[in-house]
């Protein structure tokens, strides 16, 4: 749902308590268009620049994100504005511009005791070795679902499926578990023997 009537207002039920306000500066730093989506599959934001002839940025969060999955996620895209705004399309998405600003974004939050204390050593451990994703974070991804409302006890991770056994994707669709690749499991699609890469926090059913 776009957030057009007083954007920044409506947005406080989806953040933490006592976050709204510390966020504040930066959702007015510039100008900025701000989603609430509702759920991807494949991404929990995204940032856009601004379009030609136009100043404002654009980000969009999912909406079913847990309040701590929600902050860390705008934090992210807040940080890909800042690097924009100052190095333009000339570095790398994820690059060391990027991971300096979201970074500072963080610790400035962690400073401030917001998050509970299994998510604060969590993000801790994620600055120490930052990679272009939490959810590419094993560790930090299962401690910030951990706070989610409805949690599926049936569900679990591609990692934890052995080796040779079967799970269900909640499209339906049953995969055998093979091999890893470096950072990737090979899984086979039952129905039509295509081979696919999956990481290993991919939430899936035992079959």
């Amino acid at each position: 749902m776009p957030l057009r009537k007083e954007p920044l207002q409506a947005i406080q039920h989806f953040l933490p308590e006592n976050t709204f306000e510390k966020l504040l500066p930066h959702l007015r730093a510039y100008p900025l268009h701000l989603v609430v989506s509702r759920d991807r599959k494949t991404v929990q934001g995204n940032y856009r620049p601004p379009l030609a002839n136009s100043k404002q940025h654009r980000i969009s969060v999912n909406g079913n994100l847990n309040p701590y999955s929600f902050l860390v996620t705008l934090l992210h895209e807040l940080a890909h504005l800042y690097t924009f705004v100052q190095y333009g399309s000339r570095v790398a998405a994820h690059g060391a511009e990027w991971k300096k600003t979201f970074s500072w974004l963080l610790a400035d939050f962690l400073a401030s005791n917001i998050f509970p204390e299994s998510i604060q050593q969590a993000l801790n451990r994620y600055l120490n070795n930052m990679k272009a994703s939490t959810c590419t974070d094993l560790h930090l991804y299962k401690t910030l679902k951990k706070f989610d409302k409805e949690e599926d006890d049936r569900k679990t991770f591609v990692e934890n499926i052995p080796e040779g056994k079967h799970f269900t994707l909640p499209d339906g669709r049953v995969f055998q578990k093979l091999a890893k690749r470096r950072t990737r499991y090979t899984c086979v699609e039952i129905s039509s023997g295509h081979s696919y890469l999956f990481p290993g926090i991919v939430e899936v059913y035992p079959a």
